[in-house]
C-alpha cells in the first residue's frame, strides 16, 4: 500500500495524499529481532510507503534496485557491487535462515538501506541475525512495504532514487523531499569508496599453481575462493594499479572483478583492459569487469531502465546454444550493435529475458567476459565453468 503527494497524486491516479497507517509491527518484524517503530520509504517521484524499522536508527538513500532471490541475502548485503544503492527484496521472508560470517563476500555491507516484506528470524544468537549485521554497520532497514507492488511501480517506471527514513520521522512531504535530494547514481565514484588500497595475496605461497591477478572494483570474497579452489594463487590489486603492477612477469593471467557504478566514468580501468589485451595474456572480465573490456574494445554501454539483479535469469551461449540460470546484479549493458567489428571480440552470451548483451569473446586471444556472476553463491552454481576455462587458458590447455 502507497500513495502519493501533491501534484503527483494526480498524476499517479491516487485519491488520497495521505500515508497509511503503517502495519503492525509484530506481524512484520520478529520480536526476536525488535522493531524501532514506524518508519517511511519514499521514492523520488513522491510515491510513499509506510512500515517499520528494524535496522540501524537513521535515514540513508539511494536508487532502489529489485532482487528477486530467495535466498542469498546476507551476500547481497556484503557485495560491494550494490553500493549506493537500496535494495528491495521481493522475496516476503528475509532472515529466515541464520547468517555464517565466513559466507559474507567483503568486510562490510555495502548497501544504503535494505527493503523486505516481513523480517523474520530463524536464530536466537544477535550475531547470527541479518538485523545485526545491519544496525552494527549502520544501515538502516524497513519492513512491511509491499515489496511486490513496489517492483511492479519499478519496472513500469524505471529506475527511481529512495530513502528509508530515521525512525519515527513520518512527515510524508519532507520523505518525498529528501527521496528527491539523494545524489544521482551515475554522478558518484563508487569503486574508489569500496576498493582497497593495499596488495593482498591468497593462497599457498609455496604452492607451484600459477599466480593470477585480480583489480579489485568491488570484488566479491567467493572470486578468490573459487580461483584459489582450482589451484591458482591470487594476487588482488587496487583499482588504482597500473599495467606494469597488473603485467608483472609473474602474472600468468588477469581478472577484472564486479563492482559498482558506471564504467563510463572509469577512464583508467579502461586503458589498463587496453593494455591487458594488447598483451595478450589471459583475461577474465566479470559483470563491472566485462563493461570495461567491452569499452576498451570500442563498444558503447548503457543504462538498463531497471537493472538485472537476482539468481534467476536464463543465459544462452551462442557458440555452444547452452542455456544457463544465473545470477545478476548491474545497471548497465553493453550495446550490442556498438562493438566494432573486425576488432576480434563477439557476442558470445546472451539474457533470454531481454536479449541483452551478457559475454563477449576474442577470436584469437584467451579473453573472455561475463556479464552475470559465475562466482554467485549462495547459487544458482550453473557458470562454474568459466572459471574453468579461465584456469585452462592460465596453464595454457
Amino acid at each position: 500500500m502507497f500513495c502519493c503527494l501533491g501534484q503527483l497524486a494526480e498524476d499517479w491516479g491516487c485519491d488520497r495524499v495521505i500515508v497509511p497507517p503503517s502495519p503492525r509491527a509484530s506481524a512484520v518484524v520478529d520480536p526476536r529481532i525488535g522493531d524501532l517503530g514506524p518508519a517511511l520509504l519514499a521514492l523520488e517521484d513522491g510515491t510513499v510507503f509506510p512500515g517499520v524499522a528494524f535496522g540501524a536508527p537513521i535515514a540513508a538513500g539511494g536508487d532502489l534496485v529489485v532482487n528477486t532471490s530467495q535466498t542469498g541475502y546476507q551476500e547481497v548485503c556484503t557485495d560491494p557491487s550494490y553500493a549506493g544503492q537500496v535494495v528491495v527484496m521481493t522475496y516476503p521472508l528475509i532472515g529466515n535462515y541464520g547468517r555464517l560470517a565466513e559466507d559474507d563476500q567483503s568486510l562490510q555491507p555495502w548497501l544504503r538501506g535494505l527493503v523486505v516484506a516481513n523480517a523474520t528470524a530463524a536464530v536466537l544468537d544477535d550475531a547470527r541475525q541479518l538485523a545485526a549485521l545491519l544496525r552494527s554497520n549502520g544501515i538502516p532497514a524497513i519492513a512491511g512495504v509491499d515489496t511486490r507492488a513496489l517492483a511492479r511501480h519499478l519496472r513500469t517506471h524505471g529506475s527511481l532514487r529512495g530513502i528509508v527514513m530515521a525512525p519515527g520521522d513520518l512527515d510524508p512531504g519532507r520523505a518525498a523531499a529528501a527521496a528527491h535530494a539523494v545524489p544521482r547514481w551515475e554522478d558518484q565514484d563508487f569503486v574508489g569508496q569500496v576498493s582497497p588500497a593495499a596488495v593482498v595475496e591468497h593462497g599457498d605461497p609455496g604452492a607451484e599453481g600459477p599466480l593470477v591477478a585480480i583489480v579489485d572494483f568491488g570484488l566479491k570474497a567467493n572470486i578468490v575462493r573459487s580461483l584459489v579452489r582450482r589451484g591458482l594463487r591470487v594476487r588482488v590489486l587496487p583499482h588504482t594499479s597500473d599495467a606494469a603492477d597488473v603485467l608483472a612477469p609473474e602474472i600468468a593471467g588477469v581478472v577484472l572483478s564486479p563492482g559498482p557504478g558506471d564504467p563510463a566514468r572509469l577512464d583508467g580501468p579502461v586503458q589498463l583492459a587496453q593494455a591487458i589485451i594488447d598483451d595478450g595474456r589471459p583475461l577474465l572480465g566479470i559483470c563491472l569487469g566485462h563493461q570495461i573490456v567491452a569499452r576498451a574494445a570500442g563498444a558503447d554501454t548503457g543504462r538498463l531502465r531497471f537493472g538485472h539483479h537476482g539468481a534467476n535469469h536464463p543465459v544462452q551461449d551462442l557458440d555452444s546454444g547452452l542455456v544457463q540460470v544465473t545470477a545478476q546484479n548491474h545497471e548497465v549493458q553493453v550495446i550490442a550493435g556498438s562493438l566494432p567489428a573486425g576488432g576480434g571480440f563477439h557476442v558470445s552470451q546472451v539474457n533470454l529475458n531481454d536479449g541483452s548483451v551478457e559475454g563477449l569473446r576474442h577470436r584469437n586471444l584467451p579473453i573472455e567476459t561475463v556479464q552475470y556472476h559465475p562466482e554467485g553463491a549462495p547459487g544458482p552454481l550453473d557458470a562454474l565453468a568459466v572459471f574453468d576455462r579461465f584456469v585452462a587458458a592460465v596453464r595454457g590447455g
